[in-house]
């Protein structure tokens, strides 16, 4: 008896494991369907622009977007996506055609230009409002603890009203530290 009480923890363990790795997922879309989305029901855009060689990008992806409170936030605030700053891909946003002129070489999308006002720092995050206006970029490496307050900043409208320092002053972050 005691072995099926132990082996039924053991698996209730187990699927509480894979249910909350499967909730640390972030829904990730293209440019072109977080736009289309955000048109049915407005959300921010937030992007996380990157570029396959910066190593800063890949952990960012394998730490802060797999943390729950992260995923959670961006899931429910956002539509988050993932744009590659060198992709060759053409994108329509605007009424405009963005494209990579591929000039050189890691030659940067025009979108990602746009979105980081020429300021080409890998990782960054723009963010845009309801209307797909970017509200500003973010340049560099953020860990869950660092992105978290930034989410929310923009997720509850708060620079509407007050400047970020005052708003972390009040901040309660939800992610646990050990």
């Amino acid at each position: 008896m005691k072995k099926i009480a132990v082996l039924m923890v053991l698996a209730c363990i187990g699927l509480l494991k894979v249910s909350m790795a499967q909730e640390a997922k972030v829904k990730w879309y293209t440019f072109e369907e977080a736009v289309e989305l955000n048109k049915k029901e407005q959300r921010k855009i937030f992007i996380d622009v990157y570029t396959d060689w910066c190593g800063w990008c890949k952990k960012m992806e394998a730490t802060t977007f797999t943390d729950p409170v992260i995923s959670n936030i961006l899931n429910k605030d956002y539509y988050a996506v993932r744009f590659d700053a060198e992709t060759t891909d053409t994108i329509g946003f605007g009424g405009k055609q963005f494209v990579n002129d591929g000039g050189r070489s890691r030659s940067p999308h025009q979108l990602a230009v746009a979105l980081l006002q020429g300021k080409m720092s890998y990782p960054s995050i723009a963010y845009l409002n309801e209307d797909n206006q970017l509200l500003t970029s973010v340049p560099g490496y953020y860990t869950a603890d660092r992105l978290e307050p930034i989410l929310k900043f923009f997720a509850e409208d708060a620079f509407k009203t007050q400047s970020f320092e005052e708003f972390q002053k009040n901040f309660k972050s939800e992610i646990k530290t050990n």
